[in-house]
């Protein structure tokens, strides 16, 4: 029988192995030692809060950006322990990872308010599962979004007070003709019937509500029309003191007390001094109308550095708190929106400019208030803003 011909085959170098068992071997080999705390490293470099709490309850991993989001301390010993006690602060987030061992579907890009502070925050609830596709634990990415929510409110009051100016303008333009005609042709009959008392009274009336509907014209359009900030190095002391004026002519302040404690070491701020001195005008009118003449007004400023996620910004917080009769929560909620006032003869924008001047400044405004506590407004600028120095916006 003939023999079967030997297929002649490579020799093997010495130290190699075939390509099949190579790969074989490859697929399989573990990953390269790396130092001890790398992976604690990375998270706590990262730019994102990152939360992660094993299947039994416990925090497995808490990093320093979460801590501060979330308003709290730091600590070591916080590893291991219930993250129900950890987060008691924050009861919603408590909420959210207990969920994530009882829903199939976990959250992703959505959104959460924390009562606690009101800051914004944007989540993604992801599970740990272990090689064989156990479930035991759960992670919370999560980013300060509250900076972001501002800009996208500012862009929606935008939007509305565009439309408002146009239909305001329009309005303006043809009241406010009819109104100074009515408050001239009054002034007239009031010289022609300088004899008749009954006739003066009611033309005064007549003269005065022109005056007020007139201004109520001249207020919608200050609203409306947009704001250009002449931008320098402002003196918060200068802008305090001059509003204490403004607002003593604008409402006797008669036995109402005024304090005004601002650290002398105070920075200057960026930003429009006669908008600005409007802002505290307005604020303070607001409590010597509230007090009715007694009472007490103390205005606040310290400086301090917010933490936006992947930078912090030098701040200046500005409060004007009295001991008045505060507001319901209802009005709490509606106060900065315009046309809203609980004054027999308000125009309900004086509160809505404020606002709108804040925005301009990259600012905000927040208020705390109880029925029978008094309210603390609280202005927050940054001391260096977006808006070019010695500049319009």
């Amino acid at each position: 029988m003939p023999q079967r011909k030997r297929s002649k085959r490579a020799p093997r170098r010495r130290g190699t192995r075939p390509a099949r068992e190579r790969v074989r071997s490859t697929s399989t080999v573990d990953i390269p030692a790396v130092r001890d705390g790398f992976f604690r490293d990375m998270v706590r470099g990262l730019q994102n809060g990152v939360l992660a709490v094993t299947s039994d309850g416990r925090v497995a991993v808490m990093n320093d950006i979460a801590c501060r989001i979330l308003a709290i301390e730091e600590r070591p010993a916080d590893i291991g322990r219930p993250f129900a006690a950890v987060l008691r602060s924050q009861p919603d987030v408590v909420r959210i990872l207990a969920s994530a061992f009882e829903l199939s579907h976990l959250p992703n890009r959505a959104e959460l308010r924390l009562k606690s502070s009101g800051r914004v925050i944007g989540y993604t609830l992801s599970p740990i599962r272990d090689p064989r596709g156990k479930r035991i634990g759960a992670t919370l990415f999560f980013k300060d979004l509250t900076r972001v929510e501002q800009l996208e409110e500012r862009e929606r009051l935008r939007d509305r007070l565009m439309a408002l100016g146009e239909m305001a303008a329009a309005i303006a333009h043809e009241v406010k003709n009819p109104l100074a005609g009515i408050e001239v042709m009054a002034g007239v009959l009031k010289r022609q019937l300088a004899s008749s008392a009954d006739a003066q009274t009611i033309l005064n009336d007549i003269i005065n509500e022109a005056k007020m509907a007139n201004a109520i014209v001249q207020d919608v359009l200050e609203f409306v029309r947009p704001i250009r900030l002449e931008v320098e190095r402002v003196s918060l002391h200068d802008v305090v003191h001059d509003a204490i004026t403004m607002a003593e002519s604008h409402v006797p302040r008669r036995e109402t007390q005024v304090s005004s404690v601002l650290p002398a070491d105070l920075p200057r701020i960026q930003g429009d001094p006669h908008q600005l001195r409007q802002v505290v005008t307005n604020l303070l009118t607001n409590a010597f109308e509230a007090l009715g003449g007694r009472g007490r007004v103390d205005i606040k400023a310290v400086e301090t550095v917010e933490d936006h996620g992947d930078a912090a910004q030098p701040m200046v917080i500005l409060e004007v708190v009295d001991d008045g009769p505060g507001v319901t929560p209802e009005v709490k909620e509606r106060m900065f929106g315009p046309f809203f006032t609980t004054k027999p003869q308000g125009t309900g924008l004086g509160l809505a400019i404020v606002r709108k001047i804040i925005d301009a400044h990259d600012g905000r405004i927040d208020v705390e208030s109880r029925p029978g506590s008094g309210a603390r407004f609280r202005v927050t600028l940054p001391i260096s803003g977006s808006h070019p120095l010695f500049g319009t916006v």
